[in-house]
């Protein structure tokens, strides 16, 4: 069999389980078989997420190496008749295509492998006789089956070479794909992907800590507003970066099921930003914090602010100063290209694909 995935996460994704594979659906199978896992990284989805031309790809890579079975994945959201797709399978020609985002943001790679060896044992399996019914009648297991799973059968259109879907849906379906989504961009990259953003951010720190008027400022300071004044930076931050790498999702089509589709592109992308700014503001914390500790003197910072320097204005100083900084930072991403922050933001599939919308619009 063939784990034929898209290039960087689910190719890393294939070759983690590609090791416990063999073993496991050996044990699972019941039948003393074996099984040869082979991963094979291509962009099979390129230029497209239509899941029948991807199915009919799978297809036809499978005939031309003589594959016996092929699983597809891909960390790209896919849709059908307005629902979200988790995994599409074709018995006859021992097909699978797995949508990775489908499965959630948490234990990824056990639910991925759960789920291919779910999708391997099926399409492995003694073909169903007349009375157990058509392959599409035999429900698969977990995850795709559970009392707390989203998940269940989907529509499957008369021209397709489906024989049996499952689709996710309602609001704990979208809250599913949605953290999928973020994980498939990785958004803890975002902070060393954003080099001139952080060295802006730094250095604006390090020149606030030293300055006097900020000293006073956060000395008299409170609490709520230095969370208002936490906020309003990393908003800004967040802001600032979308606008000006034009990461906002603008869809050509005027139908409900694209409206909700550009919705969920945007709100990923809000949460990717999102979690990326928070992290790169906790650094700063950090750093300035320590900067402080290092830089302060107790006497010129009495005398300038006619308070003790004591824990509590460390850490007030350096809170308001992660602020300020952040604020820095979010002037210094405009020296960064569009190409370096969606590089960093997106995952290379997805980046793709929102290159090739562009092109389109263009």
């Amino acid at each position: 069999m063939v784990l034929l995935a898209d290039p960087d996460a689910p190719t890393e994704i294939a070759q983690r389980m590609a090791r416990l594979l063999p073993d496991r659906l050996a044990d699972r199978s019941g039948q003393a078989r074996r099984f040869d896992v082979e991963v094979v990284s291509e962009p099979f989805t390129a230029e497209t997420e239509d899941p029948p031309t991807l199915m009919h790809r799978i297809m036809d890579r499978a005939r031309e190496e003589s594959w016996d079975i092929v699983v597809a994945l891909t960390d790209l959201p896919l849709h059908s008749h307005g629902r979200k797709l988790v995994v599409d399978l074709n018995h006859e020609h021992g097909l699978a295509l797995l949508s990775l985002p489908s499965l959630g943001g948490f234990r990824l790679q056990t639910r991925a492998r759960q789920a291919v060896e779910e999708a391997v044992l099926s399409l492995a399996g003694p073909q169903a006789t007349e009375a157990e019914g058509p392959p599409g009648s035999q429900p698969l297991q977990r995850p795709f089956i559970g009392r707390l799973a989203p998940i269940h059968p989907g529509q499957i259109g008369d021209e397709e070479i489906v024989d049996l879907r499952y689709v996710v849906s309602g609001p704990r379906g979208y809250l599913r794909v949605l953290l999928g989504m973020v994980r498939a961009n990785q958004p803890w990259r975002l902070v060393p992907g954003l080099s001139k953003a952080l060295a802006a951010a730094l250095a604006t720190g390090a020149v606030a800590t030293v300055n006097s008027t900020i000293w006073n400022l956060a000395s008299y300071l409170s609490t709520p507003r230095l969370v208002i004044a936490t906020v309003g930076s990393v908003a800004l931050m967040i802001g600032w970066l979308i606008v000006d790498a034009e990461l906002w999702h603008r869809s050509t089509e005027s139908s409900p099921e694209a409206r909700k589709r550009t919705a969920l592109y945007n709100v990923s992308t809000i949460m990717t930003v999102g979690i990326g700014v928070v992290v790169c503001y906790a650094g700063l914390l950090v750093i300035n914090l320590v900067w402080a500790l290092f830089i302060l003197n107790e006497k010129v910072f009495a005398s300038t602010t006619r308070t003790p320097l004591d824990a509590t204005q460390y850490w007030t100083l350096s809170w308001f100063v992660a602020s300020v900084a952040t604020v820095g930072g979010a002037l210094g991403s405009g020296l960064e290209s569009d190409e370096a922050i969606r590089a960093a933001a997106y995952s290379k599939r997805e980046q793709e694909r929102r290159s090739l919308l562009q092109d389109d619009a263009d």
